[in-house]
C-alpha cells in the first residue's frame, strides 16, 4: 500500500515535478496532485507522468493532502505555505523546497493557524535547467536534503517530513534555519554569484574560445536570474559575510601575482586544490 493516499505539490517545476516522479516510481503515493497557475505547465507535468491530478489554486488542490510540498520560488513560499495551512487539514504534513530558510520559517510561523504542522527543507539537488521537462525520478537519490526544524517544530513531524525526503532515496541532515542559511551562503549562494561574475565580466567576442574550465565554473550561470535575485536577497547577511571572506582570498591571490609572489600563489592554488580534493568527484 502506499504511504500516503494524497500528495500536493505546490510548484510542478524541476524540482516539483521530480518529486511527483520519485513518488510515483516508488510507490509512495495514490494520487500526486499538481498546483500551479499555468495550466500548460500541469498538463506536461501530467503527461510526464509526475502527477496524477491537477489543480489551479491551493484551495482546491491542497484540501485532502496527507503531505504537501511548496516548489515555488522562495520569494512566494511564505505566502503559498500560509494558503496551503489555511486550506488543508491539521493531519497535513506542510514542507518546503526553498534554498533559504530563515526568513520563510519565520514568516510562516508568525501567522500559522493553530495546530498546522510545517517543517521547513531545502533539497541540495537543483540544477540550472527549470521546468517539468526536466524533472527525473532518481534526482534525489543520493543528494542531501536539509530539514530545517525550528524551537517551534513537533520533533515527530519533523522526523517524519525527513523520513518523506529519505524515501525519496535522499541522505537527510537536520540543522536550525540560521544555521542553514549561513552554511549554504558559503557552498551555494556566492558560488553562484561567482559564476554569474565570471560569465558577466567574460568578453563576447571571447567566447569561440572558452574551453571546459570556463563551461564547467559558469554552468550554474545559467540558472533563472529572478530566482536567484530573490535567494540573495533572502540570505543577505550570510551572503554578504561568505562574499567578504571570498574577497580577502582572491585579494591575496591578486597580491600574489603582482608581487610575483611564486612561493604565496602555490600556497594559496594548494589550499584549494586541497579542499576541493577532500571532497571527492
Amino acid at each position: 500500500m502506499p504511504t500516503w493516499k494524497t500528495v500536493a505539490i505546490v510548484g510542478v517545476g524541476l524540482i516539483g515535478g521530480s518529486i511527483g516522479l520519485a513518488l510515483r516510481d516508488r510507490k509512495l503515493a495514490k494520487d500526486v496532485v499538481g498546483i500551479g497557475r499555468r495550466a500548460a505547465s500541469l498538463r506536461k507535468a501530467k503527461s510526464l507522468g509526475a502527477i496524477t491530478a491537477t489543480a489551479r489554486t491551493i484551495e482546491q488542490g491542497a484540501r485532502e493532502a496527507d503531505v504537501a510540498i511548496v516548489c515555488t520560488p522562495v520569494g512566494a513560499i511564505s505566502e503559498h505555505v500560509l494558503q496551503v495551512a489555511a486550506a488543508c487539514s491539521k493531519k497535513t504534513l506542510i514542507t518546503d523546497a526553498g534554498s533559504t530558510k530563515a526568513a520563510i520559517v519565520s514568516k510562516v510561523e508568525s501567522r500559522l493557524p493553530e495546530g498546522r504542522r510545517f517543517v521547513g527543507s531545502h533539497p541540495l539537488a537543483g540544477s540550472e535547467k527549470s521546468g517539468a521537462a526536466f524533472a527525473r525520478a532518481d534526482l534525489f537519490e543520493g543528494r542531501v536534503v536539509v530539514v530545517t526544524p525550528s524551537k517551534q517544530t513537533v520533533r515527530d513531524d519533523a522526523q517524519a517530513i525527513g523520513d518523506f525526503w529519505s524515501g525519496l532515496g535522499a541522505t537527510v541532515l537536520f540543522m536550525s534555519p540560521e544555521a542553514h542559511d549561513k552554511e549554504l551562503a558559503g557552498t551555494s549562494h556566492v558560488p553562484h554569484l561567482i559564476a554569474a561574475a565570471v560569465a558577466a565580466s567574460t568578453q563576447p567576442s571571447d567566447l569561440p574560445l572558452v574551453a571546459a574550465g570556463w563551461r564547467d565554473l559558469t554552468r550554474i550561470a545559467a540558472g533563472d536570474p529572478e530566482l536567484w535575485r530573490q535567494i540573495l536577497l533572502e540570505n543577505q547577511t550570510h551572503v554578504l559575510k561568505s562574499l567578504s571572506r571570498f574577497e580577502k582570498t582572491i585579494g591575496a591571490f591578486r597580491t600574489a601575482l603582482e608581487r610575483g609572489d611564486r612561493r604565496k600563489l602555490l600556497q594559496l592554488l594548494t589550499e584549494g586544490k586541497s579542499i576541493r580534493d577532500a571532497l571527492g568527484n
